[in-house]
């Protein structure tokens, strides 16, 4: 209710000037105990049934807050207050970047829908480290989003991949590889199976050794994915994430769209489409996936969520997590809570002991 009075003012704000405003809050909610305990109090909703263990990690419940909300890490003891299941930061590049010029992010209130051009601009591996040495464990899990800089050659991606990883390992319990942002150039030609193996081959040795050296086991990297790539690539990517070796733990299913296919907003702005438009998309991506890999290799849902019915739609068609993030600039915090709690009606009414029976169930 109180975000919902707060809301035309905020939407009379450019969007960006909106989105640091709500970091600032959210950080500095974070910051006091008391008002993380208050939060917690308002908006928790824990139930044994939302929980699963992926890659050896305990996920309280599958809503986790998707990349891009919280490039750097400002914001991690509030989102884990409000009852994400777990928390993804980033995009982070191995040094501090601007991102595109301004204006770079539209709403599409019509469509629930956002369109950006941000272009990774985010603080660097060194500062994101030191601000994650300072706030310790998030209490949930914690990803970590890793993308090259844009000045980086294409040739060179790997180098940038593993030097922001080298910083940021110690912090993290999964780690993201970005191949999949249409807003760096090029970007998504390592979507490629030749050039993804020998991606995933270089920064999975760089695990091997960033383990032994912080005496930890590797970190779960995962795959970020587009929603416009063909039928034959995805079922290339999923046979190669059944590669032994390959080094690809599980995958985001998925990025922003190009497309602009079903829109009820008149808009001629370029960068990638997140929101309600995504649903159906992201949904057959992760169906085609979860057919080639199955439970073998968990796959993350994201493209379209704002309530329990969409997550729950994702969980069926093979997905074992889900993130937001659109539906939470429409919705505010009440979000969190809502997609939980009509999760836990819906498994009720199908018969399910808990969301891990879900995952597939449609495929």
């Amino acid at each position: 209710m109180f975000y919902s009075l707060l809301k035309p003012a905020i939407f009379q704000l450019d969007p960006e000037q909106a989105h640091d405003l709500a970091i600032r809050g959210l950080e500095k909610t974070g910051q006091c105990r008391i008002s993380r305990a208050a939060v917690a109090a308002v908006y928790g909703c824990e139930d044994s049934r939302l929980a699963q263990t992926l890659w050896g990690l305990r996920f309280p419940n599958p809503l986790g807050m998707a990349a891009g909300f919280d490039k750097n890490a400002r914001t991690i003891p509030a989102l884990a207050a409000l009852g994400f299941g777990f928390i993804e930061i980033g995009t982070v590049t191995p040094r501090p970047q601007q991102g595109n010029p301004r204006p770079r992010i539209f709403r599409l209130s019509a469509d629930q829908a956002i369109i950006n051009r941000m272009g990774f601009p985010n603080d660097g591996a060194d500062a994101v480290a030191v601000r994650l040495a300072c706030l310790g464990k998030a209490g949930v899990p914690l990803g970590i989003n890793l993308g090259k800089n844009k000045d980086t050659p294409l040739e060179d991606a790997a180098q940038d991949y593993i030097a922001a990883f080298e910083k940021l390992f110690p912090y993290g319990d999964y780690c993201v590889i970005n191949v999949s942002s249409p807003n760096t150039p090029g970007l998504r030609l390592l979507q490629g199976v030749d050039a993804l193996g020998g991606l995933m081959a270089h920064i999975q040795a760089a695990n091997q050794r960033l383990a032994a050296q912080h005496q930890r086991v590797p970190m779960p990297c995962l795959l970020k994915i587009a929603p416009d790539l063909a039928a034959e690539d995805l079922e290339a990517i999923g046979g190669l994430a059944l590669v032994s070796g390959a080094g690809i733990d599980g995958l985001i299913a998925t990025n922003t769209t190009l497309s602009r296919e079903g829109l009820i907003s008149n808009v001629n702005e370029m960068g990638g489409l997140s929101g309600m438009p995504l649903r159906n998309r992201s949904t057959q991506v992760i169906r085609a996936l979860y057919r080639v890999v199955g439970k073998r290799v968990p796959i993350i849902g994201v493209g379209g969520i704002s309530n329990g019915h969409d997550a729950y739609e994702k969980l069926r068609a093979g997905a074992s997590l889900v993130q937001a993030y659109t539906a939470f600039i429409y919705q505010g915090p009440a979000m969190v809570r809502s997609i939980k709690t009509q999760l836990l009606e819906l498994l009720r009414r199908d018969g399910f002991n808990s969301v891990g029976e879900t995952v597939g169930v449609d495929t």
